[in-house]
């Protein structure tokens, strides 16, 4: 069912002074603030059927009314008057992202310490992942005796090591054979790729040092797969304890945000450039008094990772989706930058 111009011009007044203030909306309170001249008694019954239509709540008997998770969302979709970042926060956003230098995880680090402060929030963030990320370096390097630290490095920057104890001591026309097998084989390849059919080529390939060099196998495959993992790093978890909303409930969420799975789970189904999920739409219990704000970055034209925040529902939308979009679109032309360098 559609709203009337009132219904919605009451519930968007009703929903951004509760953002506001945090306190049950009364009829009398928004009359002063509403741009239409009714009085207290029809701005209270249009309260009471936005009630019944499920868009606002009472916390209490006596208290005055709230946005339910369905007045956030219509607000969201259909009401909101977003603003933008001036430009005094533009260059702000785009010097504190930029400490991170020419190292794509920093600066993606960096991206969500600015998002964590911007919007007194928990921030997450993926590094970049899927078919256009390839392998492009390998790198053995002996630390003593039989044992040598492997390095994977990706198109995206990412880099990944693993120690290798070997059963015998590392020759160099070994490691020549080895450089010379990976790089016809693995170099240029997609990351995803890198399956039990390819290792078995990368090990036939090796021929009778085969076996010897099945360590060094083996930790190019699990750093391969470590790559193409989605791996969610979070900042201003702290935030969270500042939001009174989540009284008694704020460690059980503090708590579920240091478990990787589900959180790796929310941003793989994500799947649009940018996704709002308000309560119960994450379908997860411990996200139910939470909002979620998830954009995707492009490096170029390759697809990059995700960046977003988890807060209170009571967040205020309208600054922060437009900050999210920009953030986004400025950490893809920074990484852009840095892999070209």
């Amino acid at each position: 069912m559609e709203l009337s111009e009132r219904k919605q011009i009451i519930l968007a007044a009703v929903v951004e002074q509760f953002i506001e203030t945090g306190e049950p909306v009364g009829s009398k309170g928004l009359q002063a603030k509403l741009g239409i001249s009714v009085s207290s008694a029809t701005i209270r019954n249009e309260m009471s059927e936005l009630a019944e239509m499920g868009y606002l709540e009472q916390p209490h008997t006596s208290a005055g009314r709230v946005p339910s998770q369905k007045g956030y969302r219509y607000y969201v979709d259909h009401l909101m008057n977003r603003r933008e970042p001036d430009d005094y926060q533009r260059r702000q956003m785009e010097a504190d992202i930029s400490a991170g230098g020419a190292d794509p995880q920093r600066l993606i680090e960096k991206a969500g310490e600015v998002l964590a402060q911007l919007t007194n929030c928990a921030a997450m963030s993926t590094m970049p992942k899927g078919e256009g990320i390839f392998i492009r370096r390998v790198e053995v390097v002996p630390v003593g005796g039989k044992t040598c630290m492997t390095l994977l490095l990706t198109s995206a920057g990412i880099i990944r090591s693993r120690v290798c104890r070997l059963d015998f001591e590392l020759t160099a026309s070994m490691l020549e054979n080895f450089y010379n097998v990976v790089s016809s084989a693995l170099i240029g390849r997609p990351v995803s790729e890198v399956g039990a059919v390819m290792l078995q080529t990368l090990a036939a390939s090796l021929g009778s040092e085969a076996l010897p060099l099945l360590p060094l196998i083996a930790a190019v495959a699990e750093l391969a797969r470590d790559a193409d993992e989605t791996d969610v790093m979070l900042e201003g978890q702290s935030n969270l304890l500042n939001h009174r909303e989540y009284d008694g409930k704020v460690y059980e969420l503090l708590e579920f945000l240091n478990k990787p799975q589900p959180l790796s789970h929310l941003i793989s189904s994500s799947k649009n450039d940018l996704d709002v999920l308000i309560g119960k739409e994450s379908l997860f219990r411990q996200l139910e008094d939470s909002s979620i704000i998830l954009a995707r970055y492009n490096i170029g034209l390759r697809e990059g990772g995700a960046i977003g925040l988890i807060g209170p529902t009571r967040i205020d939308y309208a600054r922060i989706i437009p900050s999210v979009e920009y953030l986004t679109g400025l950490l893809g032309k920074l990484l852009k930058k840095a892999l070209e360098e």
